[in-house]
């Protein structure tokens, strides 16, 4: 309602006599405010209110083609994740959401960031509560450490994150690696590095 009376405000304003710089800060947030409610109605959440086309409907099974779907997990006022897919499907019998050119963060105790991501595929296991991304993934933790992978499978909050495939790991021109699989901790503090490793830290001389 009120973001209502503020658009009906700003339309009932008398615009010859505004200035130049006025006009301009007016015109980009209503740029702004139209680009952030076409995300959110194309966004639409999984559950409901999205556009969908059957692809194939019976007794036991729906499956959905969505176009931009945010999915999120949140208990007792604690977020754990969000994700969003520029394409997707969904499947009611098995309770799997697929995406495509996903984006998304995974969050620690105080809700805050501790984790985001993009990936070129990604899926959502509602049964299991499972997150997989696979095929050009790449995470930055919030010490900085930036890690790319074939594959990273999330499957709790108290589990490790788990990635496995051609793993290269860089953190603030200090840590190059390299690995067949990362566990990172339930915190997103500590990773460890598994099967053939490789490793360098560099000094302040060899940054140079």
């Amino acid at each position: 309602m009120q973001s209502r009376l503020i658009y009906a405000n700003i339309l009932n304003m008398n615009w010859k006599n505004l200035s130049k710089k006025r006009k301009a800060y007016l015109l980009a947030f209503l740029t702004i405010a139209g680009i952030l409610a076409w995300a959110f109605i194309s966004a639409g959440i999984i559950t409901h209110n999205f556009n969908r086309s059957q692809l194939s409907v019976d007794k036991d099974r729906q499956e959905a083609l969505i176009n931009g779907i945010i999915l999120t997990e949140t208990k007792n006022e604690r977020k754990y994740w969000e994700i969003y897919g520029e394409t997707g499907s969904y499947d009611s019998t098995t309770g799997v959401a697929m995406l495509n050119n996903v984006i998304g963060n995974f969050y620690d105790e105080n809700n805050e960031v501790s984790m985001s991501f993009e990936s070129s595929h990604g899926t959502y296991n509602s049964e299991k509560s499972q997150i997989i991304l696979y095929e050009n993934t790449h995470v930055v933790i919030k010490d900085g450490t930036s890690l790319r992978t074939r594959r990273l499978t999330w499957s709790g909050a108290d589990k490790p994150v788990i990635a496995k495939g051609d793993i290269k790991i860089t953190r603030n021109q200090e840590l190059y690696a390299t690995a067949d699989t990362v566990e990172i901790s339930p915190n997103y503090e500590h990773f460890k590095i598994i099967g053939h490793a490789v490793s360098k830290l560099y000094d302040a001389k060899e940054k140079k």
